[in-house]
C-alpha cells in the first residue's frame, strides 16, 4: 500500500503520540494505518508500507487485537488473514478507555485498598502514610466512579456531555 502524504503524516504522528501516551510506536502506527487504510491489509501489507519486520507487525496485531480495536476480517478469495481497525472514533475510544481502565487503573484500586489496610494495621508508625495514601484511594475510586457513570451513558447522551464544555462549567457555577 502507497501513502499518500496526509496518511504518512497522520501514522508518523499517531506513532509519535503513542508513544507519549506509553504505547509502543509501531503498534499505534499500525492502527494509524488500518484506520486511514481504505481496505483491510494482511501482515505483509502492513510490514511493506511501514518498513517494519513482519515478526514486530504479528506482535503488535496481536496487542491491537486483545485491545479490542484491531479485528480480523474475511477477505473472499485471500487465504492470509486481513485487519481492519474500529472505525467508529466514538467506539474506539470507548474500547480504549475501558482497556486502559482494566490494566492500569484497576490494578491501582486494588494496591491501594492493600496498602490504606496495611498501614491502618501498623498503626501510628504508618499513621501519616495511611492518611495519604486514604486520600489517594479516595480520589482513584472517585475518578472510576464518575468514569463507570459516563461510561453507562446513551451514545447520543455521552457525545452531548462531552460537548458541553464551558457551559458544564458555567451550570455547575
Amino acid at each position: 500500500m502507497l501513502l499518500t502524504d496526509v496518511s504518512r503524516k497522520f501514522v508518523l504522528h499517531w506513532g509519535e503520540m503513542g508513544s507519549r501516551w506509553g504505547i509502543n510506536r509501531t503498534i499505534a502506527q499500525i492502527h494509524a494505518l488500518l484506520y486511514v487504510s481504505p481496505e483491510p491489509l494482511n501482515a505483509d501489507q502492513i510490514a511493506e508500507t511501514l518498513s517494519v519486520a513482519r515478526s514486530n507487525v504479528s506482535m503488535s496485531l496481536r496487542e491491537l487485537q486483545g485491545w479490542g480495536i484491531v479485528q480480523v476480517v474475511p477477505v473472499l478469495g485471500e487465504r492470509k488473514d486481513h485487519f481492519t481497525t474500529q472505525q467508529d472514533v466514538w467506539e474506539m475510544l470507548l474500547v480504549v478507555l475501558d482497556e486502559r481502565k482494566k490494566r492500569e487503573l484497576d490494578p491501582t484500586l486494588t494496591v491501594l485498598r492493600e496498602c490504606v489496610m496495611e498501614a491502618r494495621e501498623q498503626g501510628d508508625t504508618e499513621k501519616h502514610t495511611a492518611q495519604r495514601l486514604n486520600e489517594l484511594l479516595q480520589l482513584v475510586e472517585t475518578c472510576g466512579g464518575w468514569y463507570g457513570q459516563v461510561r453507562s451513558l446513551p451514545r447520543p447522551m455521552l457525545v452531548r456531555f462531552l460537548k458541553m464544555g464551558s457551559r458544564l462549567r458555567k451550570l455547575l457555577g
